[in-house]
């Protein structure tokens, strides 16, 4: 072990982020084990999502399904309900089908290496290495966004990402410690979400500011480089929600490949970057209910929302009517049944209605 790595894991024994998925240095201490499942769940649901956004949602999951068996069982349908909101949601359908092979493949536990752990759907070169290092004690290099930007500055990486992320990665791999590798895994994790910070790095408190090669040049901040985006396209599409005069709503479900995959929707268009043509799915006095405008990780959604009340013998060519549980829809489809819901209530305001890009 290096002696940064010493300092580091001494840092975090007293400065360790309390989350709920993690067993913290002091019960490591006395002898706690992380549980697999628990550090699986909480790294799946962090790709591409803050700790603040997933801490409620992982307390729900453990709540109704504390173990992998538990979740193996459960339905499909309730289980993406459950995940709406949270996004990326290939990741909920790689949950249930990671679980379901974890218990009929391995007697319901997980692998205890990386490359048992990469043979699972979902699980990824990070996740892998997360989940050996946290869960098992391996002394797998553990590299994400804030491990990037910590090693960029301590070593002065000039070289913009993502063209830098395989020298910084083998940068990480020469600091990574033989002793408590979970531990030191969060511990950089840790320093870059709350030292090594974006913007403001809080070089002071930092226990590798003096051998930090960025520090000592000024640099810091400006640290690491990223080479310029390219501007998101927008595509456009329609979406037709109706309401049956019994409270039924007209959805259907989403193809299981693809953006949203397996999800519950309304019927509607594809999305392009020239507006599709829009052919309604049944008969009725649809109402311009308004426009959603949703970001996803490579595009800008704007999205016409037609509305209409239909009589109780309506049959549509799409989907099928029955009752709705709006929690069950995604955010994008949320979002357009409360602009639905809105025009049919006040249809006199209907038409002009807007929710911007989020």
């Amino acid at each position: 072990m290096t002696a940064e790595s010493a300092e580091l894991l001494r840092w975090y024994d007293s400065h360790a982020r309390v989350l709920p998925w993690r067993v913290g240095p002091a019960e490591r201490a006395a002898g706690m084990r992380p549980d697999p499942y628990r550090v699986w769940l909480s790294e799946v649901m962090l790709q591409q999502t803050t700790v603040a956004a997933v801490k409620a949602y992982f307390l729900r999951f453990t709540e109704l399904w504390p173990n992998v068996a538990a979740l193996a069982g459960a339905e499909d349908d309730v289980v993406m309900g459950e995940w709406a909101g949270l996004g990326y949601y290939a990741r909920a359908r790689n949950l249930l089908a990671c679980a379901r092979i974890v218990v009929r493949n391995h007697g319901g536990r997980f692998p205890d290496t990386r490359e048992g752990l990469l043979t699972l759907p979902g699980v990824g070169d990070y996740t892998a290495a997360a989940i050996a290092a946290i869960a098992f004690d391996r002394p797998e290099t553990v590299v994400d966004g804030n491990v990037e930007r910590v090693m960029a500055r301590f070593h002065a990486v000039s070289t913009p990402l993502p063209k830098a992320k395989a020298e910084l990665t083998a940068l990480a791999a020469g600091l990574t410690s033989g002793v408590r590798p979970g531990d030191y895994a969060q511990a950089v994790m840790d320093l870059g979400a709350t030292i090594c910070t974006p913007r403001n790095p809080a070089c002071g408190l930092c226990p590798w500011r003096d051998p930090c090669r960025a520090r000592a040049l000024g640099i810091a901040a400006e640290l690491p480089r990223k080479a310029a985006k390219a501007a998101k396209p927008t595509r456009l599409g329609t979406v037709w929600i109706a309401r049956r005069a019994d409270g039924a709503w007209l959805t259907e479900r989403r193809p299981d490949k693809g953006l949203l995959g397996g999800m519950l929707g309304w019927p509607g268009t594809g999305w392009a970057e020239i507006a599709p043509d829009d052919t309604p799915p049944l008969q009725a006095k649809w109402q311009a209910a308004g426009e959603v405008r949703h970001t996803f990780t490579h595009f800008h959604l704007r999205l016409k929302v037609m509305a209409a009340e239909v009589d109780r013998e309506v049959e549509s060519g799409v989907g099928g009517f029955g009752r709705l549980n709006p929690g069950d829809l995604p955010t994008v489809m949320r979002k357009a049944h409360v602009m639905a819901l809105t025009a049919l209530e006040n249809p006199e305001n209907a038409g002009e209605n807007r929710v911007g890009f989020a």
